[in-house]
């Protein structure tokens, strides 16, 4: 019995020299005529036209009764040949179905394990495909809703749950007052960005790297279909883009979207936990990544962005904004300080950005000209529908925001949050809308001014449209001898915590990583037990290549700036790979230092120490943001043999949690006034 049977293309057999010849015949100036619009409707119609004429079609459907996903064509004869030898003899006995039966077997085995050693293999480029044989093995199916619709009525239907989302989603969207738009200070100093030139060398390099396992948006073009183009459709897409940049005109269709909801954390049922992805045209998106690089140069070249934004910057990341934030906790608190730290949450960031807010701020920028007026046509006059199993909602029209999913948003949405401490006189740590204000608190007179710097970042939300989820915002109290004040953000206090997740880091109020650690030991092991309930065939080879991939990361995610130094935190992580090991058959009856040895393994310590080696000599040759000088004193004394240039010297700690910490930073200038 068949069930949702549809016919889709089948890229593994498309002719690619048929459509490459066809190609060639055209003549590209035709891109040069008439509007924008009407030149990327000839050519996604020729592409289409291809993919009719050259790409065969395959049934797509679920079935009662399907061929497993690792079955091998010789396998596959083997199972139906003996199905018909039992139905020729009707007696399992019979030798004519022993020895079919036999072989049967054999090639089952054979297929299973070459499958299972072609995901290990591809695991570091295609976890799609590991998780999707995944899914086919177990009997639980995580689905999107059912939703709950704003009278509390249940709605599971896929259309009308699309259509409940795409309304949610709409609501949060900023009704923008043109009337009172607030003053931006002039930051470029009369630099400007205003033209961009696309090369097709450049086209070429971007498609030759596109990742082929992305889901292509409205016009349906994969990544797959173009990268096996890329050298022919170069040149009418470097028509388009000059004349879409020249022009300031972007095409309807790269600006339509389907939007797939992504479930985030607490109940399915409501649509707020949902985020949503926007998907669409992969060739806009080669586009915008053009844009972006010139852009983020621009911004980079002429240090537009305050140095306290780590986010979706070169040099930078999720472990330089800890790593300069814990630099300074850990600092402080050694020399007896006490701090307040405020977790800020931005609502809906990524969906409230105000577009001629935005565009304002990028004149101030320094972004001028066609590229402006690019920018703009890409923002406004977007539309979106949500996909939810094959079925679509209505369109509805996007008012703000800056598409989550593209590739331009990102770095628009840093220009635009790039003010919001200003004027603010604690200190202040950025990764894109995650913020924490760290503030010395020891008298009322201190608390005062971290409660006038909440005030003046409400101020800024205010002013931009843009608002915090109070509920969310939180306050950590570190220090012996810490107070305890509360603080007040638009009326609400502020809930105090004493551990938070910061950048999926867990950070607790004593700054020990036990959290951490429980966290981080909690997640791998899951991840070990899928893998050993999935993986049929624990081969040395393929076990290791998917515990590296898919395990060991969750044990070392940032750990230079966690890394436990108390023995029951070392033997927590450690024991999950004291499992791993045990699972492989050919090593199970071994020592532990044995077995790594024989699987070509490190000691989860010894992988610690050598990370934090590795970041200290990226940090010392400059190949980040974190300054040397911050975290490391070099040693100036060389008395003996074995000094040399890059000696360090180890400062007095008071405390373990500075001793500790990523080599016990240096920073002098960490001194607790009185």
């Amino acid at each position: 019995m068949l069930i949702e049977l549809k016919k889709v293309y089948d890229y593994s057999k498309m002719d690619t020299d048929g459509m490459r010849n066809e190609m060639v015949k055209v003549d590209w100036q035709i891109l040069n005529d008439g509007t924008v619009d009407e030149a990327w409707g000839v050519f996604k119609g020729i592409l289409d036209d291809l993919r009719e004429r050259f790409i065969p079609l395959k049934t797509s459907g679920r079935y009662c009764r399907r061929k497993p996903v690792w079955m091998s064509y010789k396998a596959w004869k083997c199972v139906k040949k003996k199905s018909k030898v039992y139905a020729k003899y009707k007696d399992s006995k019979h030798p004519a179905y022993v020895n079919i039966a036999r072989k049967t077997k054999s090639e089952l085995q054979k297929a299973k394990l070459s499958f299972e050693q072609k995901l290990a293999k591809n695991i570091k480029g295609d976890t799609k495909s590991f998780f999707a044989y995944v899914r086919g093995k177990t009997k639980a199916r995580v689905q999107t809703g059912p939703l709950k619709d704003t009278n509390g009525n249940i709605i599971d239907g896929s259309k009308d749950m699309a259509e409940v989302f795409n309304e949610y989603f709409a609501t949060v969207f900023t009704q923008e007052v043109r009337g009172c738009m607030p003053d931006v200070l002039t930051a470029s100093d009369g630099i400007e960005l205003s033209d961009i030139h696309v090369t097709e060398d450049i086209i070429q390099k971007k498609l030759r790297r596109m990742r082929m396992d992305k889901a292509p948006g409205v016009d349906e073009l994969v990544p797959r279909f173009l990268a096996a183009l890329s050298d022919e459709i170069s040149v009418p897409l470097n028509i388009i883009y000059n004349r879409s940049l020249r022009e300031g005109v972007v095409p309807k269709d790269w600006r339509d979207a389907n939007v797939s909801p992504i479930f985030k954390s607490g109940s399915r049922a409501v649509p707020g936990n949902y985020r949503p992805v926007s998907l669409t045209c992969v060739l806009c998106k080669i586009l915008e990544s053009i844009i972006r690089d010139e852009l983020v140069d621009y911004l980079e070249g002429t240090s537009l962005i305050r140095d306290t934004q780590h986010g979706f910057r070169k040099g930078r990341s999720c472990l330089s904004n800890l790593l300069s934030f814990l630099d300074q906790v850990t600092g402080l608190v050694d020399n007896g300080c006490s701090l307040d730290i405020i977790y800020l949450d931005l609502a809906k960031a990524f969906d409230k950005v105000p577009h001629q807010r935005l565009l304002n701020k990028l004149k101030a920028y320094g972004v001028h000209g066609k590229l402006h007026a690019w920018i703009a046509d890409w923002l406004v006059g977007r539309r979106q529908r949500v996909c939810l199993q094959g079925d679509y909602s209505e369109w509805r029209w996007v008012l703000s925001g800056v598409p989550q999913g593209s590739v331009l948003g990102p770095v628009l949405f840093l220009i635009f949050i790039d003010d919001l401490e200003e004027e603010i006189k604690n200190m202040v740590y950025k990764f894109a809308d995650d913020t924490k204000v760290l503030a010395q608190v020891h008298s009322d007179v201190e608390r005062q001014v971290l409660q006038e710097d909440l005030n003046k970042l409400t101020e800024w939300t205010n002013k931009w449209q843009m608002s915090f989820n109070t509920k969310k915002c939180k306050v950590m109290h570190v220090g012996r001898a810490n107070q305890r004040f509360e603080y007040v953000m638009e009326g609400q206090t502020l809930d105090t915590v004493d551990s938070e997740k910061d950048l999926g880091v867990m950070i607790s109020s004593d700054l020990k990583s036990s959290n951490q650690c429980i966290q981080a030991c909690s997640k791998a092991s899951k991840m070990l037990g899928m893998i050993k309930r999935t993986i049929s065939y624990k081969k040395p080879e393929i076990m290791v290549r998917l515990y590296k991939t898919l395990v060991r990361p969750h044990l070392e995610y940032c750990v230079s700036v966690w890394s436990p130094h108390y023995i029951k935190d070392k033997e927590l992580l450690e024991r999950v790979q004291h499992r791993f090991t045990r699972m492989i058959k050919e090593v199970r009856n071994k020592d532990y230092i044995d077995r790594l040895k024989d699987l070509k393994l490190w000691t989860l310590e010894e992988r610690r120490n050598r990370v934090d080696l590795v970041e200290l000599f990226k940090i010392y040759k400059g190949y980040t943001s974190v300054q040397f000088e911050s975290l490391f004193t070099l040693d100036c004394n060389n008395k003996g043999t074995r000094g040399h240039l890059a000696k360090l010297s180890k400062p007095r700690c008071h405390t373990d949690i500075r001793k500790y910490f990523f080599f016990a930073s240096s920073n002098q200038s960490l001194e607790c006034p009185g």
